[in-house]
């Protein structure tokens, strides 16, 4: 069995929208694309080694397919290039090389080597891929498709990079439809600049308990009947 592993880089209040730079998803109105870069450190570059060191393939949104697809299959992975940078070569040579399965209604259209379109049913074919053999499957990015991950409860694992920003506004990790899901916290680290990195497990149903009194008073009683 494949586990599917939902990866974001995040602010406080969960925003994920464009972190990379103004360009890569204004939709919405949004107007801080960008939001990363001025934090980028050496401890978020090694956590980012460590989570594409063990095999995976790619879960991708339609959006960030193609920003994914007008980015690496361009970057320099020749070593005696003037412009090559070993970091990016690196992901570079990982993400053309593995999977990426895309969740598009354009599936003609993918033109980077190695992807594949999830079909009309995404949902089934999803539960198909984690149920089979191979590599684990990680997103990024992906906002619309980790919706669909995160109300069908087809979330293993979850990895977040939590920037300490707030943005306000903007597409968020986890909306409305989200499964409830308890997790438990399996490592955790804190970036020079603050970036709490963090990686989350299953740990089952959401267990309710209650503070209240055994007996509640009079004014706990009259407070419940004007709730509406």
């Amino acid at each position: 069995m494949r586990k599917i592993i939902a990866a974001a880089f995040t602010t406080l209040d969960g925003v994920m929208q464009a972190p990379g730079g103004p360009e890569e998803d204004p939709s919405g109105g949004f107007e801080y694309g960008g939001w990363l870069p001025n934090f980028w450190d050496d401890e978020l570059s090694a956590a980012l080694d460590r989570n594409f060191a063990e095999p995976f393939d790619l879960l991708l949104g339609r959006r960030t397919y193609d920003i994914f697809a007008a980015h690496w299959p361009y970057i320099q992975v020749d070593p005696e290039a003037s412009d090559f940078d070993a970091i990016n070569a690196d992901i570079a040579n990982t993400f053309n090389r593995i999977t990426k399965y895309v969740a598009t209604h354009r599936p003609e259209s993918l033109d980077w080597q190695n992807s594949q379109a999830l079909g009309t049913d995404v949902v089934a074919t999803l539960r198909e891929l984690r149920q089979g053999d191979g590599p684990d499957l990680m997103t990024q990015g992906s906002s619309e498709l980790l919706d669909i991950l995160f109300e069908n409860d087809l979330v293993d694992e979850l990895r977040l990079f939590i920037f300490p920003l707030v943005l306000g506004k903007g597409k968020r990790v986890f909306g409305n439809g989200s499964a409830p899901r308890t997790l438990k916290l399996a490592s955790s680290s804190l970036s020079p600049n603050g970036i709490l990195i963090t990686r989350y497990e299953r740990a089952g149903d959401v267990q309710i308990g209650s503070f209240a009194m055994e007996t509640p008073t009079l004014a706990e009683l009259e407070r419940r009947s004007n709730l509406g």
